[in-house]
């Protein structure tokens, strides 16, 4: 019988304390589900956001005829269903190996990587990313020391523009030139330079040292920004990172494309897949690259119902799950949150809304946070927890929340 678990989110607030990890996480993956209101959950764990076409019709067919019909995308490019019922585990485990997409079922939770997902598309990275990241896959999944990482510990490897960088996962490897790359861990404002043949051994190494910290210390934890001083910091300064997602619309190379908080129907899928050149790659922006799509996509893609162009306050926009899906949640917050950003222009800070304080699915860095009181929304501009913005939050009736999000977006 596949154990249905609730998953334990990370807190959210600026300057939060380190949260007790005396339990294992909870969670979910591909054959953990999560039991919520909307029947159980699956997270399927996508490495780097590479899909092939036959993978993404798969997930499709899946959501379809196990689930409610749908799939969202998580701010790790991952994949999730919902509504399904609580027997069709063994279902789902038969058609995700089918395809790949289970390799290893004592590691199929600690599959986290992400990956810059314009890499080897245009010129601003360095280095390709797709082979290091099925490298870190396979060499993460045949260690058996890494079943012990949480479900929650993420590497990211950019290809040196500085964008999956910014997510300040538990390994990044940052893609340098002269044939380098730059390891970091955690938030940590240094790197250490390592040759790029060695680069992947090097995150799994640094993952494997933190667990070993943790056994000869006695400390519990989840991440390595929860206890930086267990590992030593890099002896180079973090450059700048960029940040930046894939605009919307024309790549040099192919096509980006949003969805609305992450989550498309089957039928989308179909279309998106049915319109790639061969892959699929999933943003932690919860978006798709389809690489060598060209511009004659855009139409169809647009509808869909995707979003194809810049300009639309959906952009960086995204909320938790909220009424009726999550029985925590005080609102409904997606209705609520979609009732506003139709009203709005585009542009400004990413905005995320919570339906309780564990604030699920929040994006990293600065980001405008609108979580439901019960009475209606606390609305205000946060940043990291080691750099808060001090900015007053605004209690607001749902009716007011339009404009004081449309308001806190353009805080600088």
């Amino acid at each position: 019988m596949l154990a249905a678990m609730p998953p334990t989110p990370d807190p959210a607030g600026a300057g939060s304390a380190v949260p007790d990890r005396g339990r294992p996480d909870a969670c979910p993956g591909a054959l953990r589900l999560h039991t919520a209101d909307d029947g159980a959950l699956a997270r399927i764990r996508v490495p780097g956001g590479l899909l092939t076409v036959r993978q993404a019709m798969a997930l499709a067919d899946a959501a379809e005829a196990l689930g409610d019909g749908a799939l969202e995308t998580t701010s790790r490019g991952n994949v999730q269903l919902r509504g399904l019922a609580s027997a069709c585990g063994a279902e789902l485990a038969d058609r995700l190996r089918a395809v790949g997409l289970l390799p290893s079922d004592t590691h199929e939770r600690v599959r986290n990587i992400v990956a810059s997902p314009t890499a080897g598309l245009d010129a601003e990275g360095h280095a390709d990313t797709a082979a290091r990241v099925r490298e870190l896959d396979a060499k993460l999944c045949a260690a058996p020391w890494a079943a012990a990482l949480s479900g929650k510990f993420l590497f990211a490897l950019d290809d040196g523009r500085g964008d999956v960088a910014a997510l300040n996962a538990d390994v990044t490897l940052i893609a340098a030139p002269g044939g380098t790359a730059l390891l970091r861990l955690g938030r940590e404002t240094t790197v250490r330079a390592v040759p790029a043949a060695q680069a992947v051994d090097a995150a799994l190494d640094a993952a494997r040292a933190f667990l070993d910290a943790l056994r000869t210390t006695g400390t519990r934890a989840w991440h390595l920004r929860e206890v930086p001083e267990l590992l030593p910091p890099g002896d180079l300064p973090l450059p700048p990172l960029s940040g930046g997602h894939p605009p919307l619309g024309v790549l040099p190379g192919g096509l980006s494309v949003g969805t609305r908080f992450g989550r498309a129907t089957a039928a989308q899928w179909r279309v998106l897949a049915g319109l790639a050149a061969g892959e699929v790659r999933l943003t932690p922006w919860r978006g798709a690259v389809l690489p060598g799509a060209g511009p004659e996509a855009l139409a169809g893609l647009a509808a869909a119902g995707f979003l194809t162009g810049p300009g639309t306050a959906w952009d960086r926009a995204t909320a938790c799950t909220g009424l009726p899906g999550c029985g925590k949640s005080l609102a409904d917050v997606r209705g609520d949150a979609a009732r506003a950003l139709e009203r709005a222009d585009g542009g400004g800070l990413p905005v995320h809304w919570s339906g309780c304080e564990r604030r699920c699915g929040h994006p990293s860095g600065r980001w405008v946070d609108v979580l439901a009181t019960g009475q209606g929304y606390r609305v205000a501009p946060v940043g990291t927890p080691a750099r808060p913005m001090d900015v007053t939050p605004v209690d607001v009736t749902t009716e007011e929340m339009a404009e004081a999000v449309a308001e806190a977006r353009r805080t600088t």
